[in-house]
């Protein structure tokens, strides 16, 4: 069970990486570099970046002030670091992704995997993005640490509310998920300091939205390939119950 759920893990984590990364670099990359020019000409601080683009999926910022943080050299070193970020990132999710799964006792089918990796993309992409859309660098933030503690707590509460409201049911098991999922945005998000910026709006605007086509992608591919590699990987498909994980 285990070297089937590591292997499986393996090839989504690859496709998923291979399909994001091709998108980030005909979608977001662009745009980024197109802000750092303007970030350039406004500030000549150094700045370092808010968030890896896999771990809060393309939530890129910058936190101004303190120390810089290191950040890969511009051109091909930048690209070979976020494609191998992104395949770190892809493995990960696959496996958190199947280890619910086979803990939920579901049929891991391409069908299945598909609505849970929808789940992830819900949890982990589009509710963290209500209260802090993915930012180009030159906008100004909240300090680093409260937002990725806010990014956390807000996937963390939107997962388990949507495994309540889709999987246990009953009404008490919706009014505590709904509860959950909204939680978050009723305590608010972590801001920094209102800052006019020379970058134009539509940049903003452009790189949310493609962010989260790509995060949609990303998790999409993911939870396919995963059931896919599941059954092709044992050559027959199963179904996963909680008496295999300890096989």
């Amino acid at each position: 069970m285990t070297k089937r759920l590591l292997a499986a893990a393996l090839v989504a984590g690859f496709l998923a990486a291979c399909v994001a990364s091709a998108l980030q670099f005909a979608l977001t990359s662009p745009l980024i570099l197109a802000a750092e020019k303007y970030e350039t000409a406004e500030t000549v601080a150094p700045t370092r970046v808010s968030a890896n683009a896999l771990i809060v999926f393309a939530h890129a910022g910058h936190d101004h002030g303190g120390e810089p943080q290191w950040q890969p050299a511009p051109g091909l070193p930048r690209l070979a670091f976020t494609a191998l970020a992104t395949l770190v990132s892809g493995v990960g999710y696959a496996l958190l992704l199947g280890a619910v799964l086979v803990a939920a006792g579901r049929e891991v089918t391409p069908s299945e995997a598909l609505k849970f990796g929808i789940g992830g993309f819900l949890a982990a992409s589009l509710a963290p993005a209500i209260g802090l859309p993915p930012e180009l660098p030159g906008i100004a933030g909240a300090a680093l640490e409260s937002r990725q503690l806010w990014w956390v707590a807000t996937a963390l509460a939107t997962a388990v509310g949507l495994y309540l409201v889709a999987i246990r049911r009953g009404p008490a098991a919706i009014g505590l998920g709904l509860a959950l999922i909204v939680a978050p945005h009723a305590w608010g998000a972590p801001h920094g300091p209102e800052e006019i910026s020379a970058m134009p709006p539509v940049y903003a605007a452009q790189f949310a939205a493609r962010s989260l086509a790509v995060a949609f992608a990303f998790w999409a591919v993911l939870g396919l390939a995963f059931g896919w590699a599941w059954g092709a990987v044992a050559g027959t498909k199963g179904t996963a119950r909680r008496s295999e994980v300890s096989a």
